[in-house]
């Protein structure tokens, strides 16, 4: 149990897996990295994990525009590799991937067929900044951010609502780079994390699906702030931090309960809950182009499929 004023417990993630040396590319300067990476030629740079029913994990490869399945027996399968840069995922149905790619917009993926379709790729004929992250609620909505290149020198990232019926509502548009975002368990309040502004943003949804009385609920430090994040069914939330190379937990008054730390590499940059009762978290550390596992005190909460 954790008490008020409490320090939070520490502890190192492992290794699970990382990727074959077969799929690591050659070297190269890419558009992605240019932007994003300071230049930095890397091999690959994962993010976008997500369990299926059968317990195998997805993650995305951004840069090299590919899509890998990884099995409970840690065997890495390419899905696919075409022109895009796909960073969040999450499931439209079963075998329907929805996929926030940077280049293209929000895109779908039959992982079976490998057929890959747009489903919303501009605003009113206005192009997004750079689409990042995504989660749904119980009732179908789409809830995604809209990062592109802002920070604190041009706060204008946003968050959009999809609804089933594709009416297309924006809920925030002064976000200094708006990435990971994830649902209180009753769906009251959604949080945002503002990498470069070192924060997570409060964002209570009311009965008419506006946000209002937005507030700052977490502020971090370090060259980078939060990134991906996932709730547990008592509402605590956990935070890929990859300036820290850590994972935060914070509970329902955004006290850190937990802090899990890496083993190799700095860049956590996103998780999912699965594995035995779901409490076990699965963590992409980009710079290594691992995947790194821990224990969670709780198990995770209800990932929804939406756009019905």
């Amino acid at each position: 149990m954790y008490f008020l004023g409490d320090s939070p417990i520490k502890s190192e993630a492992k290794v699970w897996t990382q990727m074959p040396t077969p799929f690591r590319q050659q070297a190269k300067p890419t558009a992605w990295a240019n932007a994003n990476r300071g230049g930095v030629v890397i091999d690959s740079f994962l993010e976008g994990p997500l369990f299926d029913g059968q317990g195998n994990l997805y993650v995305t490869d951004i840069p090299y525009g590919r899509i890998f399945k990884i099995t409970p027996e840690k065997h890495w399968e390419l899905i696919i590799e075409y022109e895009g840069e796909p960073n969040g995922l999450k499931w439209l149905q079963d075998g329907v991937l929805l996929i926030t790619d940077y280049m293209n917009g929000l895109m779908q993926l039959d992982v079976n067929t490998k057929a890959m379709t747009a489903l919303l790729q501009r605003n009113n004929s206005e192009s997004f900044k750079g689409v990042n992250d995504l989660t749904f609620d119980s009732r179908g909505n789409l809830y995604f951010t809209d990062q592109g290149q802002t920070g604190l020198h041009d706060p204008t990232g946003r968050v959009y609502r999809l609804s089933p019926n594709g009416q297309l509502d924006t809920l925030l548009t002064n976000v200094p780079s708006p990435n990971g975002l994830v649902l209180s368990p009753d769906e009251k309040v959604l949080y945002v994390a503002a990498t470069r502004g070192n924060e997570v943003w409060r964002t209570p949804i009311l009965e008419n699906g506006a946000a209002a009385k937005v507030g700052r609920f977490f502020t971090s430090h370090g060259p980078s702030g939060p990134d991906g994040m996932a709730m547990d069914v008592e509402g605590g939330l956990l935070i890929a931090n990859p300036g820290l190379g850590c994972v935060w937990r914070l509970n329902s008054l955004g006290e850190p309960t937990h802090v899990w730390t890496s083993p190799t590499g700095k860049s956590i940059t996103n998780l999912a809950f699965g594995g035995k009762d779901n409490r076990q978290v699965f963590v992409t550390e980009s710079e290594s182009g691992c995947v790194l596992v821990f224990e969670a005190p709780v198990a995770g909460a209800i990932v929804y499929k939406g756009l019905g």
